[in-house]
């Protein structure tokens, strides 16, 4: 039964560093957002391509945007701060009843 809570642990822990690396390009975009980034820099591409479709359905669901100010980061970043605490806390206690 180990092998179970091995897994299930394994799993705890690359659904939380993709949660933290998502997080950290979401962070990357808000500061890119400040500046005037070249948008036909590889990295401005990348960054624009993988955070855009979900930033996107949450300014469709929520129209948040104050003053000019978007909100939808912010709220991507308290799911991922809720993923992170809710889902992978629960994995990790799956994990340690196998074990």
């Amino acid at each position: 039964m180990f092998i179970i809570g091995h897994f299930v642990k394994a799993v705890a822990v690359v659904i939380e560093m993709l949660l933290n690396i998502y997080m950290l390009i979401l962070v990357a975009r808000a500061i890119l957002s400040w500046v005037n980034p070249d948008p036909y820099n590889p990295i401005v591409l990348f960054i624009h391509n993988v955070t855009e479709p979900l930033l996107y359905r949450i300014r469709k669901a929520v129209p948040v945007v104050f003053s000019g100010i978007d909100f939808s980061v912010i709220i991507v970043l308290v799911a991922i701060a809720f993923l992170s605490n809710f889902l992978v806390g629960s994995l990790y206690g799956i994990a340690a009843m196998f074990m």
